[in-house]
């Protein structure tokens, strides 16, 4: 494929998810900005990144590590790109993320959270996080369970390098909208009762939504829905 032709590609593609994202906020009685599009570029080269970029995406969510890194360098001149860390972390591999990333999305150990914040370096702003919570109950699914959740969040409040945002999940897949919505408003009800718990944090994030469930996730609040297929294209 050519550099015109996938540009034309993912233009197309993209401007399709944003339409997708203001219908369902409109037909959800949202305002038009309260939720964004996360880009997952995992597995897509930083050529469709720095595209996406020109179309006027800014933030970015990546899964495999050592390939972020490699795209960060390659696109170190586009100075306004904000990178989301969204999978799995292994805690040998914590202080790349703690220096290279604005956003952590998964998070569900405290050991993780510890590590992050003691190698935040100083100079840059504290690191977003966002809680992944096992809405699901799903046993090979990572998230901290909605029964930890609560003394979770308040030991990783606390940390000094780290700003708790919100919560993120990855519900079971459903086959419509009705029961997509469930774990999606147990999620919002969490982060509700964390916002009472937690009135000194900036608790302003729903990290929940992707390509086949974009519609309940804005109908139950989310405020970044992660699509990666939608705008790039399948793997």
């Amino acid at each position: 494929m050519t550099d015109i032709a996938l540009n034309e590609s993912l233009g197309y593609s993209y401007e399709q998810a944003r339409e997708r994202l203001r219908v369902a906020l409109a037909r959800a009685g949202r305002a038009p900005d309260a939720a964004k599009l996360l880009a997952v570029s995992k597995t897509k080269p930083a050529a469709m990144i720095r595209q996406a970029w020109q179309l006027g995406q800014r933030e970015f969510g990546e899964n495999y590590l050592q390939e972020a890194l490699d795209k960060q360098t390659e696109l170190a001149d586009l100075d306004d790109l904000v990178w989301h860390f969204i999978g799995p972390l292994q805690s040998n591999k914590t202080r790349a993320v703690a220096e290279h990333f604005d956003w952590m999305h998964s998070v569900d150990r405290l050991k993780i959270a510890k590590r992050l914040s003691e190698q935040r370096p100083s100079h840059l702003a504290p690191l977003n996080i966002c809680l992944q919570v096992n809405i699901s109950r799903e046993e090979s699914k990572a998230g901290v369970l909605p029964e930890a959740l609560d003394a979770l969040a308040q030991e990783v409040a606390a940390l000094p390098n780290l700003r708790l945002r919100g919560l993120m999940a990855i519900p079971a897949p459903a086959d419509n909208i009705d029961a997509q919505r469930k774990p999606l408003a147990a999620l919002r009800e969490h982060l509700t009762a964390l916002q009472r718990t937690l009135p000194q944090a900036p608790l302003d994030t729903l990290s929940m939504g992707m390509s086949d469930d974009l519609e309940a996730a804005i109908l139950e609040g989310a405020t970044l829905v992660r699509l990666g297929t939608a705008i790039f294209g399948a793997r």
